[in-house]
């Protein structure tokens, strides 16, 4: 038993964020300031791109993007039906339909054989996301965007940290975006980072997110309607104190990783981990069980409420896009359109995943969800 909640994830601060944002507050600009500058800096130098843009959330992030590309009424834009979904609401945000494509059942990811399945001539741009970590086949993927003419954005907000052939989450697509909202590895409150190496695009996006200290009174700003959507000088420090620190956030986090593992192993049924050819580092997002197919979504769910009795934090990972109401209501997806969407999402579960959990909670954590694994339905083999 456990008298303290377990969250499901916690930001990994210490007396370095703590004194950053003390000094922070003794400063007279607190909005986009040089703090958010060197922020944007430091992050373009970490992945090697040649611009970074600083903005309020992911999904904001994704709908200057998709704005500054000239994407909206009549353009479709190719999805995954599962992943965090909100940066692919901006999709809809912009006026484009979110085309949804199937996954790949042993990674999750969106593959390019299914993307391509649903390139037509309206489409504008793919978005493929990093997901839970684990990333895309960006290799093939960019071998489709170019072959079809459309801009690839990849999504690694579940990914920092993460390597594919060689090089970082982030460096592949026209366009990456990272979101450092919690329950992101790299948490500064709220905020999101944009990355390209597309100097008009790039210029485009800054022109939408926020007019410049000189630019307030021109009238020549207002040919792009800015959305104020920059960041706070808080966040910056935050950001730039847990960028300096990421390899250390890594390494705790990857600790929790081994203690899930030594004690996973004797979970009967569950799908285990796994890691697709040409991806070379891992950093998962959230600590994911996949569940035998002898359960379902409702029996999911009662297994998130006993660990929920018991102290523990859980949640589905994830809600199949499709399935949710305005996606059902303004673009007719229905249940049984992607099945290994939906096999994969019914039987997902998030576990606690954070730098403060301890050996002996992990241990708690598994012990609880083998034993409401039993009163829901003991879990066949899952393949």
């Amino acid at each position: 038993m456990t008298d303290t909640w377990i969250p499901l994830s916690a930001p990994d601060y210490s007396e370095a964020e703590i004194a950053t944002v003390q000094s922070v507050l003794g400063r007279s600009e607190q909005i986009e300031g040089p703090l958010s500058n060197a922020f944007e800096k430091a992050f373009a130098s970490y992945l090697g791109r040649r611009h970074a843009i600083a903005v309020s959330s992911g999904t904001i992030g994704m709908l200057l993007t998709l704005k500054a590309a000239g994407i909206g009424e009549g353009d479709e834009v190719i999805t995954s039906g599962y992943s965090w979904h909100q940066t692919s609401h901006a999709i809809a945000w912009c006026g484009a339909k979110p085309v949804i494509a199937d996954i790949d059942y042993w990674s999750q990811i969106l593959t390019a054989e299914k993307a391509e399945a649903k390139v037509t001539e309206n489409t504008r741009a793919i978005i493929a996301t990093n997901v839970n970590g684990h990333p895309a086949d960006w290799e093939k993927l960019c071998a489709l965007a170019n072959k079809a003419g459309v801009l690839l954005i990849e999504d690694s907000t579940e990914a920092i940290g993460s390597r594919y052939q060689g090089k970082l989450v982030g460096s592949f697509g026209d366009v990456a975006i990272f979101d450092f909202s919690q329950p992101s590895i790299l948490c500064c409150g709220k905020a999101a980072m944009i990355v390209t190496d597309d100097d008009t695009l790039a210029l485009k996006i800054r022109h939408f997110k926020a007019r410049r200290r000189d630019e307030r009174n021109s009238l020549t700003a207002t040919l792009r309607t800015p959305l104020d959507a920059g960041i706070s000088e808080m966040a910056a420090a935050l950001g730039l104190i847990q960028l300096q620190r990421l390899p250390e956030l890594l390494a705790n986090r990857k600790q929790v990783e081994a203690w899930y593992e030594a004690q996973i192993s004797s979970f009967e049924g569950i799908k285990p981990p796994y890691i697709a050819p040409g991806v070379d580092e891992v950093h998962w997002f959230l600590y994911t069980v996949h569940l035998g197919t002898r359960f379902s979504a409702s029996s999911r769910d009662a297994l998130v409420d006993d660990l929920e009795t018991e102290l523990v934090e859980s949640s589905a990972y994830c809600h199949a896009l499709h399935m949710q109401r305005a996606y059902i209501e303004q673009y007719g997806y229905r249940k049984g359109d992607f099945f290994v969407t939906e096999k994969v999402a019914d039987r997902s579960i998030a576990l606690p995943f954070h730098a403060s959990i301890t050996e002996n909670e992990v241990e708690f954590i598994v012990k609880t969800a083998k034993d409401a694994s039993i009163n829901v339905g003991a879990g066949a083999a899952i393949y």
